[in-house]
């Protein structure tokens, strides 16, 4: 039975400016550094092949897959953006820490919602409806590989849902350019909505080739 293969990647960096702070639907672009360092993992390493590009909308992934997959236009979904953080966003754990609901939801509670933000739980639901409604999209259609060029916290939570072996969000924590390749088989999928991850992407590159 045929397989099916999605390559999930990281956005490129963004501003070092904004390291430490809650960027989630905030559209901040990619970097100067940040587009360097990806077209130089394009450059000296193997990403893998895609017939079709799913991005987030959001600048920091349109950009990516514009230099990591110059030739596709790629489906920009809004399902794919990051957790929306509401009032947090812009924000430091430091500058959160009085925040009585923000210290429930850095212990875990995945129903506190950020004002004006969407909860854990939430979040989590929109993007899991959106990754089974293009996992079904490529089986009805046939597209064999695909690419989905998002955000970290997307990636970790639907790669602990969805992937085998199982892991915990952060245990699938990458850097950006990088991420994993999923292996999807049909019957395992409407059995157990499970997929294999068999692979870190970019691979390095052979010499010989």
């Amino acid at each position: 039975m045929q397989s099916y293969y999605i390559h999930f990647i990281r956005h490129g960096a963004i501003s070092p400016t904004l390291q430490g702070r809650y960027i989630g639907t905030t559209d901040v672009p990619l970097s100067e550094e940040g587009k360097a360092a990806l077209s130089k993992l394009d450059a000296t390493m193997d990403y893998p092949y895609a017939k079709v590009v799913f991005t987030s909308p959001l600048k920091r992934c349109t950009q990516t897959a514009k230099i990591l997959y110059p030739h596709i236009t790629p489906l920009t979904i809004d399902q794919l953006m990051e957790c929306h953080f509401g009032e947090w966003e812009n924000h430091t754990a430091d500058e959160l820490k009085g925040d009585p609901a923000f210290a429930k939801w850095l212990a875990g509670d995945n129903e506190v919602k950020p004002p004006r933000g969407e909860s854990t739980a939430d979040f989590t639901r929109r993007i899991c409806v959106m990754f089974e409604s293009i996992v079904n999209g490529l089986m009805q259609t046939g597209t064999t590989d695909a690419a989905i060029i998002t955000h970290g916290g997307v990636m970790n939570i639907l790669l602990a849902v969805y992937g085998l072996p199982q892991a915990k969000p952060f245990d699938w924590a990458c850097d950006c350019g990088f991420g994993y390749s999923l292996r999807i088989t049909p019957a395992l999928w409407m059995r157990d909505k499970v997929a294999e991850v068999y692979q870190r992407i970019p691979l390095e590159r052979n010499d010989d080739e």
